[in-house]
């Protein structure tokens, strides 16, 4: 298989990069070279901005591929692009969307390719549902050989996965939880999440590529494992050796209090309870199971973030605003109590 990765270093396609290298796959990476260190050796790199249509049309002038994955569209616009570049030289172009494209609220909890589109709370997520539409309109009128793809929560070595945290990651929050501060967790904590290894996620992926019965599919990837925030949070405490001291805050007042876009990752997102039916994928790809569970998961990121320093990004902002709220809720009891 001759395939070409728009991106390719991500949290999501660093793990299925680094699984096809092992096999015989023929694989492309078209990327800026700014993260050089995380380029593969055995990986064909062309080295351009996709933005730049002229010159990724001149790389590519004399290639042809089984399959191109663009990991990095966000927008109708960067997708007609792709379709100027690729139609005619792929049998398959993968596009990676969201699960978060799914209706929020949802009608009903459990979710799988058949579940309705429509997030009326963030724009990210409307725009990979246009996205979406514009494919399989080329996939119709012009027969374009796409394949949607809709992550979830997808984590990696290099971040905790949180649900509520600053601009600057998650390291503040695990940070919080070391020095024995108060964390916050939206909601009550009792709601329904999943949490997928971006190694199992590759899993699937992998078994995607130059599948034919997935051309003109959108198929959901995640792992089968449900977790309460609580869990998760839980889980996270018990990696960095230390007890949890949770504090519960309406996602309705996180977003009304916060520059940060809680209204569409949280209320658009997080704050829902969903359960993926991935009864699609495993019908596409027989072999496919998520192994890696969250708590053992999580302990090797954790672990690896511990190891590297330079993944400890500090938050100071965002520290700050977690002890308002916190303070903020005191002195509501305190007002209605006395």
């Amino acid at each position: 298989m001759k395939a070409l990765f728009i991106g390719g270093t991500g949290i999501i396609s660093s793990a299925i990069t680094q699984q096809l290298l092992t096999t015989d796959c023929e694989l492309y990476l078209l990327n800026r070279g700014n993260r050089n260190q995380d380029l593969p050796e055995n990986a064909h790199i062309l080295q351009a901005d996709i933005n730049d249509e002229q010159q990724v049309a001149e790389l590519i002038a004399d290639l042809e591929f089984d399959v191109v994955a663009d990991f990095i569209a966000f927008e109708p616009s960067q997708l007609e692009r792709d379709y100027r570049l690729f139609a005619g030289k792929t049998k398959q172009f993968i596009f990676i969307s969201s699960a978060s494209a799914y209706q929020s609220p949802p009608a009903d909890y459990r979710i799988n390719e058949g579940t309705p589109l429509s997030n009326p709370y963030w724009e990210y997520s409307r725009n990979k549902i246009a996205c979406e539409d514009y494919l399989m309109k080329m996939y119709r009128e012009q027969q374009f050989p796409i394949t949607i793809v809709r992550p979830s929560h997808t984590y990696d070595e290099r971040s905790i996965p949180m649900g509520v945290h600053g601009s600057e990651g998650s390291w503040q929050v695990a940070k919080r939880m070391l020095e024995n501060k108060p964390v916050i967790i939206h909601g009550d904590g009792t709601s329904l999440w999943t949490m997928t290894h971006n190694t199992d996620f590759a899993k699937g992926f992998i078994g995607l590529m130059g599948n034919i019965q997935a051309i003109g599919e959108a198929v959901q990837i995640t792992s089968d494992e449900s977790l309460t925030w609580n869990q998760i949070y839980h889980a996270v405490a018990d990696a960095l050796g230390v007890k949890l001291n949770a504090v519960y805050v309406s996602s309705t007042f996180l977003d009304a209090c916060s520059t940060e876009d809680y209204r569409g990752s949280l209320l658009g997102d997080k704050a829902n309870s969903v359960v993926f039916d991935n009864s699609k994928l495993k019908r596409l790809v027989p072999d496919f199971v998520a192994t890696t569970r969250f708590d053992q998961g999580v302990k090797q990121v954790v672990d690896h973030i511990l190891s590297h320093p330079e993944l400890q990004k500090e938050d100071p902002e965002f520290d700050i605003w977690c002890n308002k709220v916190i303070t903020a809720l005191d002195q509501a009891v305190q007002s209605v109590r006395s």
